[in-house]
């Protein structure tokens, strides 16, 4: 499905390059959890928080989505949420 700003949809390698982005950001979320809390790993933390939150709004990105990558998606943002608060 094209999102309504895109004209055309993409291509499965611009799919599998998002996907890959998105599993930095899970990795980064979870790394930077488990440690102690500063200013400025709480604002990278929020910014990765929020790019899977409007990835998994595209309906192609979440329909291409493995169980798994979204489960370790939905528990990244909901670390990094906690993390945050």
């Amino acid at each position: 499905m094209v999102d309504k700003l895109e004209r055309t949809p993409p291509t499965p390698e611009q799919v599998q390059k998002s996907i890959s982005a998105a599993k930095d950001s899970v990795t980064l979320i979870n790394k930077k959890v488990a440690e102690p809390k500063t200013e400025e790993k709480v604002k990278t933390v929020d910014r990765n928080v929020r790019h899977l939150e409007h990835m998994l709004k595209k309906e192609w990105f979440s329909e291409a989505l493995t169980t798994q990558e979204k489960t370790d998606i939905d528990s990244a943002i909901t670390s990094g949420n906690a993390y945050c608060a």
